[in-house]
């Protein structure tokens, strides 16, 4: 076959911005772009602040066990400028159902300066979360404190990482 025998084919026309639909075309009720963005920012918002189901206040998650870790994460370590949740000196937080709150934790080292007030501390400010009951702190050494157990935001604020 030669060239001749095919059919030229010809290219598809081009789009023109005037061709495009604009929001009027869809009646008086169309959504313009702001609309449009409000709507997925006011999506986005809620998603973000959407609270875990099915979630018990002492859980994870809940209400109370999070206001805890809140009030932990305002103490801070005297000598490093880190709060001692981030810095992973605490082992566990438990929620009892009573509302009654078990904190295990560490120190740094046996012969930190401030191994005998910390564990008060701690009692005292989770103590004074709205909705705890009562506080008991367990000081535990084993397993013993190493830097492995500090959070990145804690190795960020100490040049760590």
């Amino acid at each position: 076959m030669s060239d001749s025998e095919h059919d030229p084919i010809s290219k598809p026309p081009r789009a023109r911005v005037s061709d495009a639909a604009l929001p009027e075309d869809f009646g008086p009720d169309a959504e313009t772009a702001g609309e449009k963005l409000a709507r997925k920012r006011d999506y986005l918002e809620g998603f973000l602040a959407e609270k875990p189901q099915g979630v018990g206040t002492g859980e994870p998650g809940g209400d109370l066990y999070e206001a805890v870790v809140a009030a932990l994460k305002e103490i801070y370590d005297p000598e490093i400028p880190v709060n001692i949740y981030d810095l992973g000196l605490i082992y566990a937080v438990e929620v009892s159902d009573e509302a009654g709150v078990l904190v295990t934790m560490t120190l740094t080292t046996p012969h930190c300066p401030v191994a005998e007030s910390m564990p008060g501390e701690v009692e005292l400010r989770v103590a004074a979360v709205p909705g705890v009951r009562d506080c008991e702190v367990n000081l535990v050494w084993d397993p013993p404190w190493d830097m492995a157990k500090m959070s990145d935001e804690a190795k960020l604020e100490l040049g760590m990482l």
